[in-house]
């Protein structure tokens, strides 16, 4: 039986610490796992890609080299941001791709994002490879597949240039935080008919000046510090592999996701009444009246890309959103998350009006606080922690309770959520009121819940 940590088989991807839980032999045998799923659809051709971290280059080797070994042809698309692999799967394989990213992971992290036969791996299907890998059940190969590299960044490129033109050049900031979307954003916005403003997209896998999460504050300090300090209309974030998108006003004002959805959904709802809108638990209460609005069809599901990307399917969505920052648009695109590409839609909406922040501003908000984390024991099992609680829950005023993911309770005035991190031991707690007092109520009735367990501590 092949050896390979089992805790790297997450629930939307593969993800590990380079060199312990993952290892180039672990690239090894993941690639002709992949393989073996691949031969069993009868697929042939898988586009690889990496994003800018230190250990990109010797997994990509061995992970292709499983592939190869198991019959499979790859296209190695090189060093580009998550969304352009996905462009280069579904354009030139058929829907099949597998991404090394870390994403927003500390820098000695490093993982797979997969799809197959344009099917996002998640839950069950990451852990069909991990059963292929125990069982040694490898797809026999009769000659090697074959490897070809291919720049696709102008074809990336050029697909949105055509069909996304500015009402007027725009004068933006750019904060790459180091990740590989910097090696990419520039170009991209510069040929939009942007002038640009370039933070930190010198491409460096060891993150040196903040991290590359848009959807911590302390992240996008530079950003606005900028802002002020030129004559810039809009600053745009991204992550580590340029799937997620952060927004900053002039003014410094950070538009968080959900409510930047807002305005994507307004936009694709005028072209496309009656559409369906689909939003994670995360996020705001303010987007289901919003939506209703403007003449779609708002859709709450589990926090998650993978889950998002299913539920589009099924629905037939045109739009999605996920408070981390994930936007995903089939209106127009192919419906993968892709920061990127975000950001070219909000500047094609904001380049319609002269002063773009406060249209940001003006958009409906709340009193809500960031994602509240409470940690656990490594092995607890937080799906349990929280049904545990849930058995045991009385909510005073409660008007409806989810339970699609973890326990988010709606009251008249506000919700208060509870749920399992599905990538790390962590509980993840959110609220969101119309008032301080409101919001101050709804948080005293889950302290009294989850203080109900001594091993639990409240976060606030």
């Amino acid at each position: 039986m092949a050896r390979i940590a089992q805790d790297i088989f997450k629930a939307y991807d593969i993800r590990g610490i380079v060199g312990k839980t993952l290892t180039n032999e672990a690239a090894y045998l993941i690639g002709k796992a992949i393989a073996a799923k691949a031969v069993e659809q009868g697929i042939k051709c898988i586009a690889v890609g990496r994003d800018g971290r230190l250990s990109g280059p010797e997994l990509m080797k061995h992970l292709q080299q499983g592939l190869t070994d198991s019959g499979i042809d790859v296209l190695n698309v090189g060093m580009v941001a998550t969304p352009m692999l996905y462009f280069a799967a579904i354009n030139e394989c058929g829907g099949s791709g597998v991404m090394i990213t870390g994403s927003h992971n500390p820098p000695d992290y490093n993982g797979f994002k997969m799809m197959l036969g344009g099917k996002t791996l998640a839950g069950d299907l990451i852990q069909e490879l991990l059963a292929v890998i125990e069982n040694n059940a490898f797809a026999a190969a009769e000659e090697s597949g074959e490897v070809l590299e291919k720049n696709i960044a102008d074809d990336y490129r050029n697909h949105i240039l055509g069909h996304i033109k500015l009402k007027r050049p725009m004068k933006i900031v750019i904060d790459a935080g180091n990740g590989v979307g910097g090696a990419f954003a520039g170009k991209l916005y510069r040929d939009l008919g942007c002038q640009t403003q370039e933070l930190f997209c010198d491409v460096d896998g060891t993150f040196p000046n903040h991290h590359p999460d848009p959807s911590k504050p302390e992240n996008l300090q530079d950003l606005i510090q900028a802002l002020q300090n030129s004559d810039a209309e809009i600053g745009l974030a991204f992550d580590g592999d340029a799937d997620r998108l952060g927004v900053v006003t002039k003014d410094g004002n950070i538009i968080y996701p959900d409510r930047q959805l807002m305005l994507f959904a307004q936009d694709v709802l005028s072209r496309n009444p009656n559409a369906k809108v689909i939003f994670d638990v995360k996020s705001t209460r303010l987007l289901t009246p919003w939506i209703q609005q403007h003449g779609g069809e708002a859709v709450m599901e589990k926090t998650g890309h993978s889950f998002i990307k299913a539920a589009m399917k099924k629905t037939g969505a045109l739009l999605a959103g996920e408070m981390s920052g994930h936007i995903f648009f089939k209106e127009r695109w192919f419906g993968f998350d892709d920061g990127l590409y975000a950001g070219v839609r909000l500047l094609e909406i904001l380049s319609a009006c002269d002063n773009p922040s406060a249209i940001l501003n003006a958009l409906p908000q709340s009193i809500a606080t960031p994602e509240l984390n409470i940690r656990l024991p490594e092995s607890s099992n937080g799906h349990q922690v929280i049904a545990e609680l849930a058995a045991n829950a009385e909510f005073s005023g409660a008007t409806e309770i989810i339970t699609i993911d973890g326990l988010r309770v709606e009251f008249s005035d506000g919700f208060g959520l509870m749920r399992a991190s599905n990538t790390t031991p962590i509980l993840v707690l959110r609220f969101e009121a119309d008032n301080q007092a409101a919001i101050e109520r709804i948080q005293q009735q889950f302290k009294t819940i989850i203080e109900s367990n001594p091993a639990l501590k409240w976060p606030l």
